[in-house]
């Protein structure tokens, strides 16, 4: 039976696309490196066309001069609050630092943004933004770029109880549940443990999906899945993420994820 339960999770695993060989070994080779994922949420004053506009034309263009892809996004429902959903893509924890020091010598940059920063200024386009600085998963250490044909897009923030939890919940992810995913339509974007953020410890993980209908079809399926419940209910899982949000987003036109 154990043995049999075994072969079920590295195959579920072994299906998670670009990455079979990590996942049915539950490790990832040394010289794949992990990726660095930073997120920001801003919580907005306002309908957001400053700031759109400044992403589209100004901050995003540095970032890819710099080698950094970048994801935008908005809530698919719009709250009291309307807010911005940001993804900084790099490839290790050393070009995060490079990034954000040579960001500020790029004259180009500093010309086309001082507008913003001034008018924004005197009247503030966001009222603040709280970032989320994440290393990928060993299972998934790249980002998996999604299909044409997505329109809806799935971030979750699960907060552990403390800090054992916390891995037990990333082990959790690497030793099956990314599998199950993958089995039942939840296609992966990135997943991250939170290294620094306002909510820890946690993790956070971008899916996407066609449309609203596909995305409650796949959850139902991942839910009666009996892998997931095997899982589930094993005593090491417990307690693992007992505080989770989600977020439904929707792409930006200006999106590059």
């Amino acid at each position: 039976m154990l043995r049999r339960n075994f072969m079920k999770t590295v195959g579920l695993l072994a299906a998670v696309p670009a990455y079979k060989s990590l996942a049915a070994n539950g490790a990832m080779p040394a010289s794949v490196e992990k990726e660095i994922y930073e997120w920001r949420v801003y919580s907005l004053k306002g309908d957001g066309a400053a700031l759109d506009d400044f992403y589209a034309k100004t901050l995003i263009p540095a970032y890819n001069r710099l080698g950094i892809t970048v994801g935008a996004f908005a809530p698919e429902q719009a709250g009291e609050t309307q807010q911005r959903y940001y993804l900084f893509i790099y490839p290790n924890i050393e070009r995060y630092h490079v990034v954000k020091l040579k960001l500020w010598d790029d004259k180009d940059f500093r010309r086309a943004a001082q507008p913003f920063y001034d008018s924004s200024a005197a009247a503030p386009v966001y009222g603040e933004f709280v970032s989320y600085l994440c290393e990928a998963f060993d299972t998934v250490p790249r980002m998996l770029k999604p299909d044409k044909s997505r329109t809806l897009f799935e971030w979750r923030n699960y907060r552990s109880p403390n800090e054992e939890a916390n891995q037990r919940k990333v082990k959790m992810f690497n030793s099956g549940e990314i599998g199950v995913f993958n089995a039942v339509g939840i296609h992966s974007v990135c997943y991250g443990e939170v290294l620094a953020g306002p909510r820890m410890p946690s993790l956070v993980y971008l899916t996407w999906h066609k449309d609203r209908a596909t995305r409650d079809e796949a959850w139902k399926k991942f839910g009666a899945h009996p892998e997931w419940q095997r899982m589930r209910n094993l005593e090491e899982y417990k307690y693992t993420a007992t505080d989770n949000q989600v977020v439904l987003l929707t792409p930006l036109s200006y999106s590059q994820i």
